[in-house]
């Protein structure tokens, strides 16, 4: 992308999600107990989240649905990377919709493209990268160094970045959770508010010297 364009992209994206500024470090609620438990509170400013979830189905999707309607709820603005162009608009209601800056990508490599703009404009208090569905070939190629740049990036910033991968593999994030859920088809149907509330999480890694690891979270705590 021509540098013309990409200054032209991060003028509009500033005015288009106009945001107020929360110190890095911080801690962004999600409203759900079972995650925010795991997490201390809440997704964490200036910090890499990564929620891994290697069963099919699990509830990623759920989870996404869910921080988008908190957005809404709060009047902030949620950006998500879509690295295999899976998310689903009619999860959410047209209204949450106007609250969300989807980025549509088909390949690995596009995607941390995307994260690695969004994470320097710091215009966005979420940004969510999807990888779940991309090929395992194409994300083993991502090297390590790629993922303390992203690090290194959101830092200074009053960003959350989670980041949802098949499998745990990012060494340098400060949070890793486990999605362990594995729902049916019949479970499937079930409303997204309903399929919430049965959202388990299991902490991997959390603060150092702060928590032990692999704790297992709930709704209900």
């Amino acid at each position: 992308m021509a540098a013309g364009k990409i200054i032209d992209l991060r003028r509009l994206i500033a005015e288009r999600f106009p945001q107020e500024s929360v110190p890095p470090g911080d801690r962004s609620p999600t409203g759900l107990c079972g995650f925010d438990d795991a997490l201390a509170g809440g997704l964490t400013k200036g910090a890499i989240t990564e929620l891994s979830s290697s069963a099919p189905h699990a509830g990623s999707a759920t989870l996404v649905a869910t921080l988008l309607r908190r957005a809404l709820r709060n009047r902030s603005f949620l950006a998500l990377i879509d690295g295999r162009d899976s998310f689903d608009p009619a999860s959410v209601g047209a209204s949450a919709l106007r609250h969300l800056l989807w980025i549509r990508c088909a390949k690995t490599t596009e995607a941390l493209q995307a994260a690695d703009l969004l994470l320097r404009d710091a215009n966005f208090p979420l940004v969510v990268l999807d990888l779940v569905l991309n090929p395992a070939a194409e994300l083993r190629k991502i090297p390590q160094n790629n993922w303390y740049r992203l690090q290194r990036l959101v830092e200074p910033v009053p960003t959350a970045f989670l980041i949802l991968t098949p499998q745990s593999m990012i060494s340098s994030a400060h949070w890793k959770l486990t999605l362990e859920n594995q729902w049916t088809l019949p479970q499937l149907d079930a409303g997204t508010r309903e399929l919430e509330e049965q959202l388990k999480f299991r902490r991997q890694r959390g603060q150092p010297n702060e928590w032990e690891t692999d704790v297992a979270f709930s709704r209900a705590g």
